[in-house]
This record gives C-alpha cells, sequence and structure tokens, in this order.
C-alpha cells in the first residue's frame, strides 16, 4: 500500500517498469486492445460507447498516457484507476449474443486487464527477448498490482500463473470472437484521419500526404496486431496467418532487438518513463 492506502504500483526495476516504457510496447499495444474487444461484451462497449472511430489519435493517446500512469505514476497510479472505473459506470448494453453488459461488470474488467500479460509474454520473444521462467513470474506479479490499481479484486483475478492460463484458454474457447470491433482493427482498407497531435508543420505536412501514407500505414498496423498477438488466441478469433507472415515477422523483430537497445533514452523510453527511471536512479543509493 502507498501512504494512502491505495495499492502499489509495479516495483521500479521489475519487467514491466522495463517493458511498459519502452518504444518496443506501442508496437504491443494494438495486438492486446484487438483482444481485449473480442470479447463480446468489452467489443460492444467499445463499438457503441468509444470515440475511437472519430478520434482515434485522441483515444491512443489517452488510453497510453493511462497505461504509463498505472505503471509510473506513483502515488497517482490509484488516482487514475478510479478515475477509470468513473468513466466507465455508465456503459452498458446487449452484446452480440443477447446478453445484458455493463464495463464494470467483473468477468469483463477482468478480462480487459488480463489481456495485457499473455500479449506482453509472446511479443517480447520477437522484440525483446524471450522472457525466462522467473521473469514470466515476475511479469504476472507485476501483472496483478496493475488489476488491484484499476480497482479489481484478487478474487476476480487469477492469483497464480498456474492458474492464469487454464482461465485464458478457457476465455479462448468460450467468449471471444471476431467482434465488429476486431475486424475493423486488423483491417486494411478502413477510413482513418490523419493524425491531429503535435506541431502544425507536421500536421499539414501528413494531411497533404495522407492518402499516400495511409495504406501502408493500415497494413503495417494489421501485420502487427495480428503478428503480436499469441497463436491461440490468433486461432480462437479467427484471425488468418501465414508461415510467410511469420517468417517476415521474425525479420522484424530481429531488426528491432537490433536498434533499439541502441538508441539514447530519450528516443527509447516514452517520456512518462523515462522521467520516473531518473527518478529511481537519482534516489537509489550509490546512483550516479
Amino acid at each position: 500500500m502507498t501512504s494512502t492506502g491505495d495499492p502499489v504500483p509495479p516495483p521500479p526495476g521489475g519487467v514491466l517498469w522495463s517493458l511498459a516504457g519502452d518504444v518496443r510496447g506501442l508496437l504491443m499495444l494494438p495486438a492486446a486492445l484487438t483482444l481485449q474487444v473480442a470479447h463480446p461484451a468489452v467489443g460492444a462497449g467499445v463499438d457503441e460507447h468509444s470515440v475511437f472511430r472519430t478520434d482515434p489519435w485522441g483515444r491512443g493517446e489517452r488510453s497510453l498516457r493511462s497505461l504509463q500512469l498505472w505503471v509510473y505514476g506513483g502515488e497517482a497510479a490509484a488516482e487514475e484507476g478510479r478515475r477509470l472505473r468513473k468513466l466507465h459506470r455508465t456503459i452498458q448494453g446487449t452484446d452480440t449474443r443477447g446478453r445484458r453488459y455493463n464495463a464494470l461488470t467483473p468477468a469483463n474488467y477482468a478480462w480487459v486487464h488480463a489481456t495485457g500479460f499473455p500479449v506482453y509474454q509472446h511479443a517480447s520473444r520477437y522484440l525483446v527477448r524471450p522472457l525466462t521462467e522467473a521473469q514470466e513470474r515476475a511479469l504476472y506479479r507485476e501483472w496483478l498490482q496493475v488489476g488491484r490499481i484499476l480497482g479489481i479484486h484478487d478474487r476476480d483475478m487469477p492469483q497464480t500463473i498456474e492458474d492464469f492460463w487454464p482461465y485464458y484458454r478457457k476465455m479462448l474457447a468460450d467468449e471471444v470472437e471476431a467482434t465488429v470491433v476486431v475486424r475493423e482493427l486488423v483491417a486494411t482498407d478502413v477510413s482513418v484521419p490523419p493524425p491531429d497531435r503535435g506541431p502544425l508543420v507536421l500536421r499539414l505536412l501528413l494531411r497533404t500526404l495522407w492518402p499516400v501514407l495511409l495504406p501502408p500505414l493500415a497494413r503495417f498496423r494489421s501485420f502487427i496486431t495480428v503478428g503480436l498477438m499469441p497463436p491461440d488466441a490468433r486461432e480462437a478469433i479467427g484471425l488468418d496467418w501465414t508461415p510467410e507472415q511469420e517468417r517476415r515477422l521474425r525479420r522484424f523483430g530481429a531488426v528491432v532487438r537490433r536498434v533499439v537497445p541502441l538508441l539514447p533514452e530519450r528516443l527509447r523510453y516514452l517520456p512518462s518513463a523515462r522521467s520516473a527511471r531518473a527518478e529511481w536512479r537519482a534516489g537509489r543509493p550509490g546512483a550516479g
């Protein structure tokens, strides 16, 4: 617990601390988000209540800022968790199977949280390095801490990695499907507005070039989303993946693994992670 009695974020220097703020984490997020909305209730909630179609860049920015707070926000992490629960309190409706849903129903909210662990575990093999057994266990413990930050009770989350995988496989077998939002997130022909963030000159340039840039960007987004999703999840949802695509992903991952560690810290880590890492180093005995 923090000094306010709130749950504590993952520990500095931990596995998640390294993964969540690394720029390679940006490549992992689309797979996790797509696996989340493969749940009929979550997909229906996003389909009916989200602005991801009309304001994709704003929604992406807000989601990323929220994730960074869970891990690097210190005592602000739990406050962000409370903000999210308040935001989702009124999200309800009927899913594709005719079932009433509420975004904060424990089974639904817990699935949104749960998807991060298998995606981090799988995608790290390509973009970072395969996690050791000890690192996987540490990552799962840290991901449970994120769940508590989000206000999820321990009784609603598998408490060990041994309990997680049967839960995960049951969800793949019984719940996930190619929802409307999943199909949109992996499509290569969906219209996306040009970015509306950043310097004016850059925005004007992107707006001009967007008809040329969008098709290859959409193909890359689909490729990285499907490729970095765990194979069993891909199969459960019904997403195609060929041996040639797998070879391309392995080649891409090899380049990323070589290039990113050579980048200076200001380019390798997102701003929140960079600041938190600097503060942590400054506070450690003997840190220079």
